[in-house]
């Protein structure tokens, strides 16, 4: 197009700042009409790649869809390029909001666009007109509950949209672009391993700032300047003396620990040499000294080529000597003494961020209630960070932003706390808060008005708040399940905030010491650059149906084997081949060589193996024998009774609040609620009863009983202790019953024939073993990645035929046919699809209220966190129990046929959610549904859990029968729940 030129010209020419290489290049390459996937660190500048995609789009009459993976993401994009091109040429669709939606260039979650496709014709028919799709976060496509939806818009968009992918800096951008060319055509791959603004890694740890690194990937010290005269700054809290400054230490160790800064923000640096234009100098090579990225983990106190700093190496010996338990350990303080480092406490390390010029910070807590904890210690130590002009401004903005809150909810929603972080500068951000006061932090962090955020790791995902400073607390997190370790991805992801573009010459990550911090494995952690994007697609019920309907059985399987899941397990396929290549012809090598003349070797061997593998079936038999007797006994227990847990962390007395007899013939097993003797509430499992456990007692459990109160856990608790049963009394009966091996006639007749061999004789048997078992060792090899690459072979396809057997076996598919019920499923776009399906069809939710349909609905969004249990007296009357009760049974008739097609999609309906929809959609106050709920429920939780339900409950509008009473219900149920903070946060 002849405008094309002019447009990329025009547009380079707005912007304040001059492009990067690679900004230059994905620009020139969709002006020549391809589609770019650009890789880059966070905070480079991909998304200018994305808005050059929207000037094209008006530039040439077409329109532009820019998505991205959450809402709060496609509201900062919205009101970006809405200043930019203004409000017309701009609109926004979200799952519940539509704004100017027919505009040029339209804003949306990848969910949107992903319904568009499926609701419109086959090849995109009503997108004639739309040139570009940007895809912001694409790497999102690894996310194992969305990760589908990324990949299902990149195969069905129509073949002359042009799509840009935006993806964080990943290992394998050239496999995935490979990829694109195979299913969007000419795709130019374009990798940017460059940060703008350099990144400098530090540990705080003994009241010093030490640098993580003293050479550069090269090999080179640092420069002359950086290795002067600095000092080790002491920390003082409030309150104590300040510390003696500490001499400044010889050039050669000087670079070790740094003064970062002198004074407030803006100031400048000690210790860092600066070209005349404020550039930081290069080294002799050229290179900005000791970046903080690049390489891999070495080994020898280096890492990727970079010298750990020595250092740190020293404070982790030192700290590791002398750990009680260890024989013969001892420190310098003499024996069993530990060298003991000291850790700053939250509002110190603000503190000390503050006087070294390196505000605004976010630190990353990776906990809500450590969050919220950081924010109420900093103002009890009198923090102010902001002076009156600007607490004026923090003022005006928090009023204009919650003005339609209620004020009766202000309080439940602990505003006036949270109004007093903010006027001293500190906020928390965590999915826990309401929306409303999570983008006002965000508004006045970009403003600069709040100067430390304590934040979880949900603040890394897309939204565009970066800072001088990154601090992470710990390196570990959990996981809903355990405590892990950050991965490096994710490392690279949190610590890419530091450095703001045009504003910081270098940006900051700051490790606090912990005990146990390996300064090693950091170094590996902050230099290793391989993290690799997989496919998390799968065929779901929805996609069956809707791509069997468009597109006929063939052709959607030959659909799905275009997808990047297929893609990278054919592949890997090659490379298992290969392998079984290699083992195949060192096994006959190993056969020819093995020879014995008192009989076969591997025949004996064989013998061997035979009697292990008999041996190891007796015993699983006999755990599962155990495993069946444990899972009835569960399943005998009733409400009140009372149970000793044998061992673990919930071991002791405990009264039964909840039996979950029904998940009986679950494969899991009954996981009853209970009520432990030290007042917790917590879900038991086999895995709590290593023998059949009986009730040793019993408690009447009041009707009203809310594990929620802890007035009504101390009552029961106490009726527990006064129910004088012996606390040391057995668990359960385990009768000693003879081994099975003793009595097994099969592993007996083995054995026999081994002592028969004539191989068992000879002298060079266990030689002759030896080589054997390598032969063995070799076969089973082979035979499992044999297995592995039949696995991968047409893997997706595969799965997509169980799904759709599956459906046919229920009535939603007539071979290539999309039954009336089908096209309800087809329209159902939620994790639990066929299990709404089939309670529309069934007609469960007919007779529910408003209220009561709330309820209903709202078990198959909810997830709950952790330890939240759903144990509490139901809400609602007995037809909305019996309701809930027909959910249960319907979900397990549709495991039991997804068991024998091998699927997993369907899950028992959710009750924890169910008290606080039902009351709120009948009118109660935030703070009794809150307060009342069964789970931790927080604003920001309540609010989430409410947008799923009204989405849901929307689409139950749109595909229930036009007579059926249920679509009216449903209307009325979302009238009912939009109101107070559910109606405001919802609000754009």
């Amino acid at each position: 197009m002849s405008s094309t030129p002019e447009a990329l010209v025009e547009f380079a020419a707005s912007l304040p700042f001059g492009l990067d290489p690679f900004q230059h290049e994905a620009l020139a390459a969709l002006a020549a009409g391809d589609g770019v996937l650009v890789a880059a660190p966070t905070g480079a500048g991909k998304t200018v790649v994305g808005e050059f995609a929207a000037h094209l789009a008006l530039s040439t009459g077409t329109r532009c869809f820019y998505t991205t993976p959450i809402k709060a993401l496609s509201n900062q994009k919205f009101t970006d390029l809405a200043a930019r091109y203004g409000a017309d040429a701009v609109g926004l669709l979200t799952g519940d909001t539509s704004r100017n939606g027919s505009a040029p260039i339209v804003v949306m979650t990848t969910e949107v666009l992903r319904n568009m496709l499926y609701a419109g014709p086959v090849g995109g028919g009503g997108l004639d007109n739309l040139g570009y799709v940007v895809m912001d976060e694409v790497h999102y496509l690894a996310d194992r509950q969305r990760g589908a939806v990324w990949e299902e818009v990149i195969i069905h968009l129509p073949a002359h949209v042009r799509l840009v992918s935006l993806s964080a800096t990943v290992s394998n951008a050239e496999e995935f672009g490979e990829w694109l060319v195979t299913v969007r055509g000419h795709t130019r791959v374009i990798v940017s391993d460059h940060r703008p603004v350099p990144l400098w890694q530090h540990v705080l740890a003994d009241r010093t700032l030490h640098d993580l690194f003293l050479d550069d990937a090269g090999g080179q010290s640092l420069p002359t300047a950086r290795t002067g005269a600095v000092s080790a700054r002491e920390l003082t809290g409030p309150g104590s003396a300040r510390l003696p400054s500490v001499p400044a230490r010889p050039t050669r160790d000087a670079a070790r620990t740094r003064t970062v800064g002198q004074g407030r923000a803006g100031q400048g640096r000690a210790g860092r040499e600066r070209n005349g234009d404020g550039r930081e100098r290069a080294d002799g090579n050229g290179r900005p000294a000791a970046r903080g990225d690049g390489g891999t983990r070495g080994a020898g106190g280096a890492a990727g080529g970079r010298v750990v700093n020595p250092d740190l190496v020293r404070l982790a010996r030192e700290e590791s000597r002398a750990l009680p338990g260890l024989a013969g350990s001892r420190g310098r303080g003499g024996p069993g003494q530990r060298r003991r480092t000291w850790v700053p406490g939250r509002p110190e390390v603000v503190e000390r961020l503050d006087r070294d010029g390196l505000l605004p910070a976010i630190v990353f807590i990776f906990s809500r209630a450590g969050c919220d904890a950081a924010v109420t210690a900093c103002v009890r130590t009198g923090m102010r960070l902001i002076g009156p002009a600007e607490q004026r401004r923090v003022r005006d903005v928090v009023r204009a932003r919650t003005a339609g809150i209620p004020d009766a909810d202000l309080a439940v929603l602990g505003f006036w706390p949270w109004l007093e972080g903010l006027e001293r500068g500190v906020a928390a951000h965590h999915a826990g808060m309401l929306p409303t006061f999570k983008e006002i932090v965000e508004q006045l962090f970009a403003e600069g008005l709040v100067r430390v955020v304590f934040a979880t790791e949900t603040l890394a995902l897309g939204i565009n708040m970066p800072a001088r400073t990154v601090v992470l607390e710990r390196l570990t997190k959990f996981n809903g399940e355990s405590r892990v370790d950050i991965t490096p991805g994710e490392y690279t992801q949190l610590t890419g905030r530091a450095g703001r573009r045009g504003i910081d010459v270098e940006g900051h990550a700051v490790v606090l010491w912990q005990s146990g911090l390996d300064p090693l494995a950091l170094a590996g952690l902050a230099s290793t650059r391989t993290y690799p994007l997989r496919s998390s697609f799968r065929p779901s019920y929805n996609m069956a149906v809707n791509l069997v309907g468009r597109l006929g059985h063939d052709r959607a399987r030959t659909v799905l084997e275009s997808s990047f899941a297929q893609f990278q397990a054919d592949r890997a396929v090659v490379d298992l081949a290969r392998q079984v290549r290699r083992n195949t012809d060192t096994a006959d090598e190993l056969r020819t060589a093995l020879t014995c003349d008192r009989g076969d070797a591997l025949a004996y061997d064989q013998l061997r193996r035979d009697i292990r593998e008999r041996e190891t079936a007796l015993s699983r038999e006999g755990t599962a024998r155990r495993r069946t007797e444990s899972a009835a006994a569960l399943g005998r227990l009733r409400i009140g009774d009372i149970v000793r847990v044998p061992a673990g962390r919930r071991s002791g007395l405990a009264v039964v609040l909840d039996a979950d007899a029904a998940a009986a013939g679950a494969p899991d097993g009954p996981r009853p609620v209970v009520l432990t003797a030290d007042r917790q509430v917590r879900r038991l499992s086999l895995v709590d009863f290593p023998v059949a456990v009986e009730p040793i007692g019993r408690v009447r459990v009041p009707r009203s009983f809310n594990p929620r109160s802890p007035q009504s856990r101390r009552d029961l608790a106490s009726s527990l202790r006064a129910a004088g049963v012996d606390p040391d009394a057995s668990p359960g009966r385990r009768e000693k019953a003879r081994s099975a091996a003793a009595d097994d006639a099969e592993l007996a007749r083995l054995r026999r024939a081994l002592r028969a061999h004539p191989g068992h004789d000879c002298p060079r048997r266990e030689e002759h073993l030896r080589s054997a078992e390598r032969v063995g060792r070799l076969e089973r090899e082979t035979a499992a990645i044999a297995r592995k690459v039949e696995g991968r072979t047409n893997t997706v396809a595969r799965t997509f035929d169980r799904v759709r057997a599956a459906l046919a076996e229920l009535g939603y598919l007539a071979g290539d046919t999309v039954t009336d019920a089908g096209r309800v499923l087809a329209r159902i776009y939620c994790e639990q699809d066929l299990l709404v399906a089939e309670c529309l069809r069934a007609g469960l939710w007919e007779e529910l209220t408003p209220p009561a349909l709330a309820a209903a609905v709202s078990t198959l969004v909810f997830e709950p966190r952790g330890d939240d249990l759903g144990a509490t007296a139901l809400p609602g009357g007995a037809v909305l129990h019996d309701c809930l009760d027909e959910m249960a049974r319907v979900a397990d008739r549709l495991a039991a046929t997804e068991h024998v097609h091998r699927l997993d999609f369907v899950r028992r309906p959710e009750l924890g959610f169910v008290p606080a929809a039902h009351d709120w959609a009948a009118g109660r106050p935030l703070e009794r549904v809150l307060t009342a709920s069964a789970v931790d429920l927080t604003a920001g939780d309540f609010v989430r859990w409410m947008r799923q339900l009204l989405d849901l409950l929307d689409q139950i509008t749109k595909v229930a029968p036009e007579d059926a009473r249920v679509r009216r219900t449903a209307r009325a149920a979302m009238e009912a729940l939009r109101r107070g903070v559910v109606a405001y946060a919802m609000a754009v």
